[in-house]
């Protein structure tokens, strides 16, 4: 066995280890993981996109197919056009369903509920107002069920 060959045949493992680790720092790597700059859609919104785009490609389809037939003054190109036409209509309205569905998704689940420091004051004045009329309720309930009369607050 020459010395190549032990190069290349090392007999404990960790030399076989360090070569390998070797090898392997003079290869790039295909990509470098980043994280996402955007979350994924929610599913639903990702549905309906979905959806809409196969309803777009769709027409598109029909619309060049029926453009086609016109040119060939086939006898199919008035069902095509007219197929095309409705198919418009519907694609028009998978597009606005996914804008739809995407707000209606934000309204229920998207807002983050973080108060500013100034609406977290106005609530803490009202808690405290409101604490204030409790208690002067529970005063005057108090001096009724004594048997007060009106400005009354001790006993004759």
């Amino acid at each position: 066995m020459g010395t190549a060959e032990r190069r290349l045949a090392p007999e404990d493992g960790a030399a076989t280890h360090s070569t390998v680790r070797q090898r392997q720092a003079q290869y790039r790597t295909l990509w470098v993981e980043e994280p996402a700059k955007r979350y994924r859609m929610p599913d639903p919104v990702r549905t309906a996109a979905v959806r809409s785009v196969i309803i777009i490609a769709v027409t598109l389809l029909l619309a060049m197919v029926a453009f086609f037939c016109t040119m060939a003054e086939s006898w199919l190109a008035f069902p095509m056009v007219i197929s095309s036409v409705v198919s418009t209509v519907v694609a028009t309205w998978s597009a606005v369903d996914v804008l739809v569905t995407r707000q209606v998704w934000n309204q229920r689940y998207g807002v983050v509920s973080e108060p500013s420091s100034t609406a977290r004051a106005l609530r803490r004045e009202r808690r405290a107002a409101r604490r204030q009329e409790r208690a002067a309720e529970r005063e005057q309930e108090r001096i009724r069920r004594r048997g007060g009369q009106a400005g009354q607050l001790t006993h004759p």
